[in-house]
């Protein structure tokens, strides 16, 4: 593992940034940094179509997120403020307890066949259980090059829908290693429709991959010390109760567990854009999962040691993510993301995602039981109003303090702000 020294890291300028996480990258991916090689027209034509050209976004660092006692530099993309700062605050912290410990209880998706127009389900369900091994060596043939690797079709399971038209859906458990394998089971599907039409006598309707990925679930968790919350032991043991009871409340109210679990996302999904993943089809399962029980809830669980005087805090959710296929090897940027993480496996990137969601979690939760988050965020409005309204670098802070002092703060503001501080310095 490559030691860096992050002291002061936060206040150097991006040149000076790059040149101390040099020992993490390689040569090319170094290059890629300092030169902005961002993704190629032509590549990105071939990606998606009407291709116009392409779109950047801020790219930066977390460091020091410590996973099962090793500690990871974290890449984000993002445009939204703060996100970054707020995941460095607690993974900080968080360290200083023990970092977080992650499980990977499973790492296979799930593929789907649905059929209709069956006389006899239950008849029909019985045959599928009979042939389950001729057809996962029918669903293996179709790709045989995952199996090479060690992966492919490893069990088939049946529910039926009954409604007015029923439906019995066949699903298809698949080991697809370091892909997140869509295209892998659609094809292992698609090539199970006409044996299933045969053995149920009825139609297939669809054959398609699910992003509600349950066998990919992941836990992250983190015990921290009530001394790290606050000096004062009275009011960090009065805020760890507090990030509790917010806690209980996102379990418990829709409305609330929206915006939770939206906050703990915005790390998940930085962290997925750098490194090229799906960040839709992970927020698609991640969502579906809130909602297992009914009701959608918040994605974490704080609760209080008293006894060892810790707030302890865990988030489980689906993470079937991927290191290799799909853009992964396309992009330049996604490349110099794998180095900034030293080339995990799909499942080590998954335990680091799921501590990321946790640690933005918290640090989410810590703003609004106790400052609130509005003070922040309108610092953070008003450096986005000074920019808009031209600022240069050397100007913004002033910029900035200056807006804050107002009334109304808004971009007539800042460029009157602007046009009055540069007319003092002539």
């Amino acid at each position: 593992m490559t030691k860096i020294n992050w002291a002061g890291f936060a206040k150097k300028t991006p040149k000076e940034r790059l040149s101390q996480i040099k020992p993490l990258l390689s040569t090319e991916s170094f290059n890629v940094l300092e030169n902005q090689i961002l993704l190629n027209q032509d590549v990105a034509s071939q990606m998606v179509e009407n291709t116009l050209g392409t779109f950047s976004l801020p790219f930066s660092i977390v460091p020091e997120i410590e996973v099962n006692h090793k500690s990871y530099s974290v890449p984000f993309v993002t445009e939204e403020p703060s996100v970054v700062a707020a995941c460095s605050f607690a993974a900080k912290i968080i360290k200083r307890s023990g970092g977080f410990d992650s499980t990977i209880h499973n790492r296979q998706m799930i593929g789907q066949i649905a059929l209709y127009d069956i006389k006899d389900t239950h008849s029909a369900q019985m045959t599928i259980e009979k042939q389950k091994k001729e057809l996962l060596t029918i669903a293996n043939n179709a790709h045989p090059s995952i199996v090479k690797r060690g992966g492919g079709a490893t069990d088939i399971k049946t529910h039926l829908i009954d409604d007015e038209t029923p439906l019995l859906v066949v699903q298809v458990l698949i080991d697809t290693k370091e892909a997140m394998g869509a295209n892998i089971v659609n094809t292992m599907t698609e090539a199970l429709k006409p044996s299933l039409e045969v053995l149920t006598k009825g139609k297939s309707l669809m054959a398609i991959l699910s992003n509600y990925a349950t066998e990919s679930l992941v836990t992250a968790r983190c015990a921290i010390d009530y001394r790290f919350l606050n000096r004062d032991k009275i009011k960090a043991r009065e805020l760890a109760k507090k990030i509790v009871l917010a806690s209980t409340f996102a379990k418990k109210d829709p409305y609330r567990a929206s915006t939770h679990n939206k906050g703990i996302f915005n790390g998940i999904d930085a962290v997925c854009i750098a490194t090229g993943n799906d960040w839709r089809a992970i927020e698609a399962g991640g969502h579906a999962y809130a909602s297992r029980n009914g009701s959608y809830e918040g994605l974490t669980t704080w609760q209080l040691d008293e006894t060892n005087e810790k707030l302890l805090g865990e988030i489980t959710l689906p993470l079937p993510l991927a290191t290799k296929g799909g853009s992964i090897g396309l992009n330049p940027s996604v490349l110099v993301a794998f180095d900034i993480l030293e080339q995990p496996d799909a499942k080590t990137l998954a335990t680091i995602v799921a501590s990321v969601g946790l640690a933005q979690n918290f640090a989410a939760l810590r703003a609004l039981v106790n400052e609130g988050i509005q003070e922040g965020h309108m610092k953070l409005h008003a450096r986005s109003l000074a920019l808009l309204a031209g600022s240069l670098p050397e100007e913004v802070s002033f910029i900035v303090d200056a807006l804050l002092q107002e009334k109304h703060m808004n971009l007539a503001t800042a460029k009157k702000i602007l046009e009055s501080y540069r007319h003092s310095i002539l």
